[in-house]
């Protein structure tokens, strides 16, 4: 099975449990944004990069030539995977109406702090700034996959993040719940401050450590794919109402894989998730096919 993909891990990692796939085009770390209004290369120094395969997705970010890169293997292609994983860190946007895609890579080679020092800003996800050009360029997405006569070939990854780790309950998110996190992070804070005191710290050193309780693990993961989840949802309904199908999970379905090889993340899922994931792949391509 010949596949492109249009995202990033949760299309990727996917990928690799689907039997004899092949990845013709892979478009990561270039938002939909960049289709519309790409940067350019100018003025933007990637050397800091050593991946060879970080540069290629950068450049392409800065050129916004994903379109360009799946469609001319249209001819080849089995399916399109999609999925909104690199959009949640946001977009530079230069005076000049021009951007790129805030990835790690751009972050680590400098090009974040340059942009910075020539007037760009960070327009940030989940805003409604970020939600309104993601969806004209997202549109944008469709139209060239409808062009390249592949929109029925698509399919939306819809995977919300994993709240918990593997063998952990999913966390409950009520109102109670979530007090209760808060209550037990003040109770560790409390006890830290309390052993302060004893080793004859002062009281404004006592305060202090209790205000800089840091979560628990298990408390980390499912505040941020709360966070992330709750910042997805518009993101993820009008992508659903615009691509042919879609492969939906929900967080309470999903564990996060401690052992991954990307380490873990709450998008980092289970083996069996992925499993899951690629039969209901291939349910849906059934029913095109037929």
């Amino acid at each position: 099975m010949k596949i492109a993909i249009f995202g990033s891990c949760v299309s990727r990692d996917t990928a690799e449990f689907m039997p004899e796939a092949e990845v013709l085009a892979y478009v990561a770390r270039h938002s939909v944004t960049s289709l519309e209004s790409p940067h350019g290369t100018a003025g933007i120094d990637l050397s800091d990069l050593t991946s060879a395969f970080q540069k290629r997705m950068v450049t392409s970010d800065l050129k916004g030539s994903g379109i360009e890169r799946i469609s001319k293997n249209a001819e080849d292609l089995d399916v399109v995977l999609l999925d909104l994983v690199d959009e949640r860190r946001g977009f530079w946007k230069f005076p000049d109406g021009t951007t790129m895609t805030n990835s790690l890579e751009i972050e680590s080679c400098g090009a974040a702090r340059t942009a910075r020092r020539s007037g760009a800003r960070l327009v940030e996800f989940g805003t409604d700034e970020h939600f309104d050009q993601w969806k004209s360029g997202f549109i944008t997405l469709i139209e060239g996959l409808k062009d390249a006569e592949l929109w029925e070939k698509t399919i939306l990854l819809d995977i919300e993040w994993a709240g918990a780790l593997d063998g952990a309950k999913h966390p409950q998110n009520d109102g109670f719940a979530k007090a209760g996190r808060q209550w037990r992070r003040l109770q560790r804070g409390s006890r830290e401050a309390g052993r302060e005191l004893s080793r004859g710290r002062g009281l404004g050193e006592a305060l202090q450590s209790l205000r800089n309780i840091k979560p628990t693990e298990a408390e980390e993961y499912a505040d941020r794919a709360l966070s992330a989840n709750a910042d997805y949802i518009r993101y993820r309904g009008e992508a659903r109402s615009l691509t042919a199908s879609s492969v939906v999970r929900e967080s309470r379905e999903l564990r996060i894989d401690r052992n991954h090889k990307w380490g873990p993340q709450p998008f980092h899922y289970r083996d069996t998730d992925y499993q899951s994931i690629v039969q209901s792949l291939f349910e849906v391509l059934n029913d095109i096919d037929t």
